[in-house]
């Protein structure tokens, strides 16, 4: 299985693809492995003409686990935020976002058209505005500018994903959460069966089992960055911005606002979507990824 250091960490990664062609980075999000990028939609940008890296993060899959015995108060991380008080947390998203970059330069890839999902959308556009000569393009998809003014999940989207497994030493009740918490996240147009959320959870948890206290600092990434509507301002390359009309965890207005910030951006807010990929909108969406990568061509 291939990996790299970057960053002074192990990053695990899989390609697909010709690398002559230009590459496409996948960045994914919380608690989620590379394995969550559906391998049709993937299948869908090589054919398009497109090399395909995606990799898991650090704290989850295959890649390193801090292993540092830090486990956040979440809570009081949130309340510490809230009153604009000083939180000290593992490391931060910049730290992941240089991972992605080390990752490229490991692969001897100058530049790529980065795509994140939700943290990973998080991930990608610090990525845009403080690394711009190695990202062609910016997708960021169901994820957020982070401002405070922006609408919070919906309630029963927060408590699953704060949820956590009754037996975390269970592999049947960590997948049996994590199956729920997809169930409540996913796409209420575009339902999967829960034999299928299941399997795609028991998966993951025998591709690298379970580690809580990874998730958590992850986590606390999150809510100790900053808002990133000034950085995002700075950004001049291509931009997609793809968001689901009925995300229950990250609101249609967080795209919307994400969008607006970004000069070159160009909105697809997805009726029936919610905070997964739907197997009905991936073919729409590796369409648009590759007409946004073929704009830089253009300019």
């Amino acid at each position: 299985m291939p990996s790299v250091k970057s960053n002074g960490i192990d990053i695990h990664y899989e390609s697909q693809g010709a690398p002559a062609d230009e590459t496409i980075l996948l960045v994914m999000g919380l608690a989620t492995q590379l394995t969550a990028w559906p391998a049709s939609f993937c299948d869908d940008l090589v054919a398009r003409g497109y090399h395909v890296v995606r990799f898991d993060n650090r704290d989850i899959g295959l890649s390193s686990h801090l292993d540092s015995g830090v486990t956040h108060n979440i809570p009081m991380l949130v309340v510490r935020r809230a009153m604009n008080l000083p939180v000290k947390v593992s490391y931060t998203l910049d730290d992941m976002a240089a991972d992605a970059v080390g990752l490229l330069d490991a692969l001897a890839i100058p530049a790529a058209h980065v795509v994140g999902a939700s943290m990973g959308g998080m991930i990608a556009q610090i990525m845009a505005a403080s690394f711009p000569d190695r990202v062609l393009s910016l997708t960021s998809i169901m994820s957020t500018t982070g401002h405070r003014s922006l609408p919070g999940a919906d309630p029963d989207a927060r408590r699953a994903l704060l949820t956590r497994p009754e037996d975390p030493a269970s592999q049947e009740s960590v997948v049996m959460r994590n199956a729920k918490v997809r169930q409540i996240l996913q796409s209420p147009i575009y339902p999967k069966d829960f034999d299928e959320l299941y399997r795609v959870a028991n998966d993951a948890y025998e591709r690298s089992g379970y580690d809580p206290d990874g998730i958590n600092r992850q986590l606390a990434a999150i809510i100790a960055a900053d808002h990133r509507r000034s950085l995002l301002r700075t950004v001049d390359v291509p931009a997609l911005v793809i968001h689901g009309a009925h995300d229950p965890l990250v609101k249609a207005e967080c795209g919307i606002d994400t969008a607006k910030c970004l000069s070159k951006a160009e909105l697809l807010v997805l009726h029936g979507m919610g905070h997964d990929f739907p197997h009905n909108l991936l073919p729409a969406m590796a369409d648009r990824i590759t007409d946004t990568a073929r704009r830089v061509q253009a300019a």
